[in-house]
């Protein structure tokens, strides 16, 4: 009688990406750690101070990072697609951009032209359409968040603009105040 060929499965590597997952979130647990460390104990009577919390977390952090360090090991992660480079170089680059002009061109400029990347990494070929969009939407949250929340954002052509805007229409709306300050 023939036996028939037991089937084995070829072992899998170690997933060497999710090992780097793995050392990243252990190194995240001990900052977590180590900056909780630094916090007053607090807490006299339940013994539960500032520190309870971040130590938590770091615990939680370390026991994640040595279980996807198990589970990498073993090659237990589903096989990944490969990963089209092009739409993240996009993205990086609109954040690259913008870092290098908020200081100059403003918050609107530099983060529609960032939103404007980031369309174009997520497949919208319209770079106009992109950019005049990033803009306008910039230019509404840096109205909220500068004028009506009074929180500091870098200030461009189109941020000055808005600000003389807004001048004219409280001295248009009330013109026994004079100029707004």
């Amino acid at each position: 009688m023939i036996e028939p060929m037991a089937q084995t499965t070829p072992k899998r590597r170690p997933d060497w990406a999710a090992l780097l997952v793995a050392a990243g979130l252990l190194a995240l647990g001990a900052l977590v750690a180590w900056d909780a460390s630094r916090l007053g104990s607090g807490g006299a009577y339940a013994r539960i101070g500032p520190q309870t919390i971040p130590y938590a977390i770091a615990v939680c952090l370390a026991g994640l990072a040595v279980w996807t360090a198990i589970e990498a090991a073993l090659g237990e992660f589903p096989q990944r697609e490969q990963q089209d480079k092009l739409p993240i170089l996009w993205i990086v680059g609109g954040l690259v951009v913008q870092m290098a002009l908020i200081k100059f061109a403003g918050f609107s400029i530099a983060t529609g032209i960032l939103f404007a990347m980031t369309a174009r990494g997520f497949g919208r070929v319209s770079i106009p359409k992109a950019l005049l969009s990033g803009f306008l939407i910039s230019a509404a949250v840096w109205f909220v968040f500068a004028r009506l929340l009074q929180l500091t954002l870098p200030a461009g052509p189109i941020e000055r603009l808005m600000i003389e805007g807004a001048k004219l229409l409280a001295t248009a709306f009330n013109p026994q105040a004079g100029p707004a300050a």
